[in-house]
């Protein structure tokens, strides 16, 4: 696919495969288009996938002065037109992109994954200074752990902060982690938009679109308690929530079950896997 151009001239790398209608993917935060490879191949039987890498990653184009939720929303509207597609699953940040999206169109099918959306003061943006101030400092790994302990995403949240510092620098060495390391700087970008669309929701009460949310029971609660609430909020959702899975399935934990749901969705309109 060649490359797609946004509104405002920004170049937009995307990755496709399969072949059926097309769903258009929208990664997470720290994430690019290759790290959803499983989860796309697992659908590749029934929908044509095109995974987006978001502005600032691989091959797109720099998240330019003027970065909002509208250059996402706008990114993601060229892909959908250029694509011809007409189904979308977002992720983490990308689900607030995508629930921003239909805000703007109708998708015929919107599926989000745990979308970091904020009700009530619910998204933890009291840690992104000291993560600005560690990755400014030129301490990734310190940043990273910040990260991971600030948003509840870490496994063992008792383990002192030495030792996850030690465990983030130890992962962002790795191959797949020093992709992950070339991310750290869009974060704080994509974070303060999440924290100042803090709301009480009723703004998603205009999404129109049949839509799925899913959460995985092993997720940070405050993320847990968002979801269900942001189901009700939208007149056409479902709502499900998989056992034994974390914020990360779609990527890296449990992709071929996020998949397996996805699949039975939009294509029976089922909420649950079968």
């Amino acid at each position: 696919m060649p490359t797609i151009t946004s509104v405002d001239g920004t170049p937009l790398s995307i990755t496709s495969t399969g072949a059926g209608p097309g769903l258009v993917v929208l990664p997470g935060g720290l994430r690019s288009a290759h790290d959803y490879a499983t989860f796309a191949a697992a659908l590749a039987d029934v929908r044509t996938v095109h995974v987006v890498d978001r502005r600032g990653r691989g091959s797109s184009g720099p998240k330019g002065p003027a970065y909002a939720i509208e250059r996402e929303v706008e990114d993601a509207e060229a892909v959908l037109d250029a694509t011809g597609s007409d189904e979308i699953f977002g992720h983490s940040f990308g689900g607030l992109v995508a629930l921003h999206v239909a805000l703007r169109r109708k998708p015929a099918k919107l599926v989000v994954y745990e979308p970091a959306v904020s009700l009530h003061g619910s998204f933890p943006a009291h840690v992104l200074p000291a993560y600005e101030k560690k990755l400014a400092a030129g301490r990734d790994a310190a940043a990273m752990a910040t990260f991971l302990t600030g948003l509840g995403l870490a496994p063992l949240p008792i383990v002192p902060m030495p030792v996850w510092t030690a465990f983030a620098w130890f992962m962002l060495h790795t191959p797949g982690g020093r992709d992950t390391r070339a991310l750290l700087h869009t974060l704080p970008s994509e974070w303060r938009v999440a924290a100042g669309l803090d709301s009480d929701g009723t703004r998603y009460a205009a999404v129109t679109a049949p839509t799925l949310v899913i959460a995985g029971d092993r997720s940070p609660g405050w993320l847990l308690r968002v979801q269900p609430e942001l189901a009700r909020l939208i007149p056409a959702a479902s709502y499900t929530c998989l056992p034994g899975l974390d914020h990360n399935a779609p990527d890296l934990s449990a992709p071929a079950a996020v998949a397996n749901l996805v699949r039975a969705y939009l294509t029976t309109g089922a909420a649950k896997a079968r």
